[in-house]
């Protein structure tokens, strides 16, 4: 399973490093215009229209092939155990429980005697 896992993430690079050349080498959609005004830049290695199509296509297929593989090493990569953080390491120590303490009931006799100093209305 490491093998594959290695083996999906060398494949995903290639076609990120394919994608990012691919992109490079494509004309902007301004390109054009430089070639009707006389530059030399449209005779190129595939012609002047021919380029496009074979490097879009190209670029479409290299971001297949990444977005594939992307999605394996989410399925694939979910199965991995997390390697744990800095706080599983520490020791555990045990603290006792704080009492808390409530206070005592008034007395049932201080209670009546403070009803009747009362003053009636």
């Amino acid at each position: 399973m490491q093998t594959f896992f290695t083996l999906v993430v060398v494949v995903q690079v290639i076609s990120a490093l394919a994608i990012i050349a691919l992109v490079l080498l494509q004309h902007g959609k301004g390109a054009d215009m430089g070639a009707s005004f006389g530059s030399g830049a449209s005779g190129s290695l595939f012609g002047a229209t021919g380029s496009s199509n074979f490097l879009s296509r190209s670029t479409g297929i290299a971001a297949a092939i990444f977005f594939a593989a992307t999605l394996a090493l989410g399925v694939f990569g979910g199965e991995r155990k997390p390697a744990g953080g800095v706080m599983d390491n520490l020791p555990v120590t045990k603290v006792a429980p704080a009492v808390v303490q409530t206070p005592a009931p008034a007395p049932a006799a201080a209670a009546s005697s403070a009803q009747s100093n009362q003053i009636p209305k």
